[in-house]
């Protein structure tokens, strides 16, 4: 178990370098305990993280279907640790970077040598006009980005007898962007096992042009939501929920009314990264997206879904991302040039029901493709393909998340997309 303290070492004191991380999510804990291996005794590793928790938000997801129970997908963040990390259980106020600390809301301070922001983003559903009426949300207005909401989600369906079902996408970029299509998937197979499909409407309601950001992907998943009756509304960008009349309002007009409305809203980086003047409008800070050291900054990085690297907030992109962290951090750190790039490696199982999953394999360049992972032909997994070994993979993932890519031990993919298994002469089929 880590150490937890409330008591911040004092400024100016000699002593060991000082790592902090902001934040103890996915990136943050991964970042910790691989650093824990790497560092000697020269370092101190201090981790800020004010919640009690560490959740495993794949499984928000499935709760609403009763996939999982709440205590499957929750842990001590203190457990979560490595020994050597030192936790303080408190907020961050800002980051006055030109004095290098941390300043927190009680007024203590952390002075670091260098800075790890890792606090990702979270769903704001205050963005949305309309959306946080009483008359509407948590009753026929819900969202599953939190424990709290995919449990009200459940409790919604269980009482849910049809009407018409929007899944709805407020704005980009969003945590696990494939998610929204999956609850779609997943409505759709609920109903259809228990013999209501008829009775029910549903329409998946994007601000992108098409199901998805990438071409082939979004024709592959529009096909599939045509296949099952879904109706697909591109190009929404969200005015207002209009409580009384239980309508979703787009700013060109369109009017889509609602009996049970599923949304994510926009999802914005920590705020005191606001107060911090580190981040866009977005509160995303801005990073080289080879390195993740902050623009304008040469002590302060960000990882994981805090930064505004232009691919998907996924956990996949949190463990390819540390691999090559670690060691451009050792290398600059020592005063050396960083000498490995981040090429935005993602990869994400896509639920689509029946006991079935897809699997999406992409990098800043190259587009989800048809093929195996990760191995060509012997797989066992599938690119863009419907199989029950992909829904599997999926299942256990939660298994590899607690006991192998949270601790940070290695697993035996490369961190860089690989084109082998893949077939680009089918892109454009």
């Amino acid at each position: 178990m880590s150490r937890a303290s409330d008591a911040a070492p004092s400024s100016g004191r000699p002593g060991p370098r000082r790592l902090v991380v902001l934040g103890a999510g996915t990136a943050g804990t991964m970042l910790a305990n691989r650093m824990a291996r790497r560092l000697d005794d020269d370092w101190e590793i201090t981790v800020v993280e004010p919640a009690a928790a560490h959740h495993y938000q794949p499984g928000y997801l499935l709760l609403p279907f009763g996939g999982y129970r709440p205590g499957q997908l929750q842990r001590p963040v203190a457990d979560c640790l490595d020994a050597r990390a030192r936790l303080v259980c408190r907020e961050v106020d800002h980051v006055a970077a030109a004095d290098h600390q941390v300043v927190l809301t009680d007024g203590g301070q952390l002075p670091y040598d260098y800075l790890v922001v890792a606090t990702g983003v979270t769903p704001r559903p205050d963005q949305v006009p309309g959306l946080l009426d009483d008359r509407v949300w948590r009753s026929s207005a819900h969202e599953f980005y939190t424990l709290d909401g995919a449990l009200a989600l459940r409790t919604a369906l269980e009482q849910f007898q049809g009407g018409r079902v929007l899944v709805h996408v407020a704005e980009m970029p969003i945590k696990c962007p494939v998610a929204p299509l999956e609850l779609t998937f997943l409505l759709d197979d609920r109903f259809r096992r228990l013999g209501h499909r008829g009775d029910l409407h549903l329409t998946y309601v994007t601000p992108l042009s098409g199901a998805f950001t990438k071409p082939v992907a979004s024709e592959r998943l529009g096909g599939m939501l045509a296949a099952r009756g879904i109706d697909l509304e591109t190009d929404f960008v969200v005015d207002r929920v209009d409580p009384e009349a239980r309508t979703l309002l787009s700013y060109d007009g369109r009017e889509l009314p609602f009996d049970l409305l599923v949304t994510v809203p926009p999802n914005l980086g920590a705020d005191f990264v606001a107060r911090s003047r580190l981040g866009d409008e977005l509160n995303l800070v801005p990073v080289d997206p080879g390195t993740f050291l902050a623009k304008g900054h040469d002590d302060v990085f960000a990882i994981g879904d805090a930064c505004d690297i232009p691919t998907s907030k996924a956990g996949s992109v949190a463990h390819f991302t540390i691999d090559v962290f670690v060691e451009n951090f050792l290398e600059h750190v020592a005063g050396r040039p960083m000498t490995h790039a981040f090429d935005g490696h993602a990869n994400c199982f896509v639920e689509s029901g029946a006991g079935k999953a897809l699997l999406l394999d992409f990098n800043y360049d190259t587009q989800p493709l048809p093929g195996t992972y990760p191995l060509p032909r012997l797989g066992p997994f599938h690119l863009l393909e419907e199989t029950r070994v992909n829904h599997w993979g999926k299942l256990a993932f939660r298994w590899a998340y607690w006991n192998v890519l949270l601790p940070g031990r290695p697993l035996p993919l490369p961190s860089h997309m690989s084109m082998a298994g893949k077939q680009p002469e089918k892109a454009e089929a």
